[in-house]
């Protein structure tokens, strides 16, 4: 095939088994977000029973944790926007690394507490750079279903983070955590340098431009051996990447904008409940029902395995209602009933129902987290009563739905910000960390003092109360964003206006 530019070029060079590389690759680089949280929790006794302080200053570790967990993203996403996904993972791995081996070697709580948020920012930021890639290298019509693997694969450490967690803190002791994940971060550092390529379409564009950055160049190569489609070796992309600027305050900026915070703020609370019944689940079944550690961390499987189950399911649904709806759209465009036509292969139309494509099924989503919520509080409030499976199950229902949901909007999200998608990552990332920080920093005072049914009874309300965001999203969300792309095709025509003068 000719490397000459044709109308015809594909969105990506990258055929089906590259991508499938691609996607494993940012997934396994998701999983240290997951990794260093949830191998965590099983260890907060040890660690404070060794430091001598109480549990409750220890949960604060965690806290801090998902607040820096919310923040980076916002800084490493529009730097992967601009500088390219490479250099963004390169350097948060770097961090990351750093962090684990002064973690393992922590002398006191408050150096715990600073290298906590040190490794955070290392380690939550692969979440929005992989969606970033995920964004780069896909369209609308197959998005949601690798969406779906890449939302699986950063869920792994929900399911045995704990558990190994559990059994390194009782063999080896806690330290031996940190200094597992300084092994797994700096292995996975190399692999991703000699084994990813540059996906920044300013930089390479769909794949086929040779850049001209040494990191983000040599890994090109092989795949340009072994792809199908030949490449523009003229072509260096390094124009498009110059004319852009870091700009650490678009995730800000998209979490405030009207075409995006009322879906985001939705998933943000829906998010933070999961994470407070979470939270409180050690806790929980420790008093409840008597569970050692090893035990408790056995109790996460559900959770885990529900969160995993749910997310690849999602994304092969959103694919499906994807195609489906494209199919009413373009059948109604054809009949001249449509005032737009509909996205065929790489272009953003105002006129596609995006809303109708990808929201569909959150309402059902919602309404099961709420009721697996307040089934989860009532049901280990009476554990002499109530066999401990039945509250169990009710967390397998939870990780499902909350990461179905999530990904759903996720890839919502990635559709409407096609061009900052990292950023737009970044601003969910943000806003669901900083509700969980809160969320779970008083979850065990509101237990404490109401009983665990009402508390989550609450919470299931205030989850009620959240779909009224979700309500309005579906009604003007479609008339914000058609509003906000015209916005932005003509500042774009003003700008080369004014540079061509």
């Amino acid at each position: 095939m000719a490397s000459t530019p044709s109308a015809e070029e594909p969105y990506s060079i990258f055929d089906r088994r590259q991508t499938a590389f691609i996607v494993m690759l940012v997934s396994v680089a998701a999983t240290f977000s997951g990794f260093a949280s949830n191998i965590y929790f099983p260890a907060l006794p040890n660690i404070a029973d060794e430091f001598g302080v109480s549990i409750e200053l220890i949960n604060l570790t965690v806290t801090s944790y998902l607040i820096f967990q919310g923040l980076a993203p916002s800084l490493w996403g529009p730097i992967s926007d601009v500088k390219g996904r490479r250099i963004a993972y390169s350097l948060t791995f770097i961090v990351f690394f750093g962090a684990c081996i002064g973690l393992a070697e922590a002398k006191n709580y408050a150096t715990m507490v600073v290298l906590r948020c040190i490794q955070s920012t290392g380690s939550a930021s692969t979440i929005a750079i992989g969606s970033g890639v995920i964004g780069d290298i896909t369209t609308r019509a197959n998005r949601g279903g690798l969406m779906g693997i890449f939302q699986a694969g950063l869920l792994v450490p929900v399911v045995v983070g704990p558990i190994i967690g559990g059994a390194l803190a009782g063999s080896l002791g806690w330290r031996s955590i940190f200094w597992l994940l300084t092994i797994y971060s700096g292995v996975f550092l190399i692999c991703l340098l000699l084994l990813l390529p540059e996906t920044l379409r300013s930089i390479v564009g769909n794949g086929g431009r040779t850049p001209s950055q040494f990191i983000a160049k040599y890994p090109l190569r092989v795949y340009q051996a072994r792809t199908k489609i030949s490449w523009d070796r003229g072509a260096n992309g390094t124009e498009a990447a110059a004319r852009k600027h870091v700009d650490i305050t678009g995730p800000l900026r998209i979490l405030i904008s009207k075409q995006a915070a009322p879906i985001i703020v939705f998933l943000a609370v829906y998010y933070a409940v999961w994470q407070m019944s979470i939270t409180a689940m050690s806790s929980l079944f420790k008093d409840k029902y008597g569970l050692g550690e090893t035990q408790i961390g056995l109790t996460f499987i559900a959770n885990g395995v529900g969160s995993m189950v749910g997310t690849l399911i999602t994304g092969k649904i959103l694919n499906l209602d994807y195609s489906r709806v494209k199919a009413q759209h373009e059948a109604r465009a054809a009949l001249g009933n449509s005032e737009a036509g509909v996205e065929l292969g790489t272009s953003q139309d105002d006129g596609f129902p995006l809303e109708k494509a990808r929201l569909r099924l959150v309402p059902l989503f919602s309404l099961i987290q709420c009721m697996s919520i307040l089934l989860f509080g009532w049901t280990i409030q009476y554990p002499h009563r109530v066999h401990i499976a039945v509250p169990i199950v009710s967390t397998f229902i939870t990780g499902w739905t909350a990461v179905s949901t999530q990904s759903v909007v996720m890839t919502y999200l990635v559709d409407v910000f096609h061009d900052r998608s990292a950023a737009a990552s970044a601003s969910l990332n943000l806003a669901r960390c900083l509700f969980a920080a809160g969320g779970t920093s008083f979850v065990m005072p509101m237990i404490n003092g109401v009983g665990v049914g009402l508390a989550f009874t609450i919470c299931a309300a205030v989850q009620g109360i959240a779909m009224l965001n979700l309500a309005f999203q579906w009604k003007f969300g479609a008339k914000y964003r058609r509003a906000a792309e015209v916005k932005r095709k003509a500042a774009a025509t003003n700008g080369q206006e004014s540079s061509g003068k």
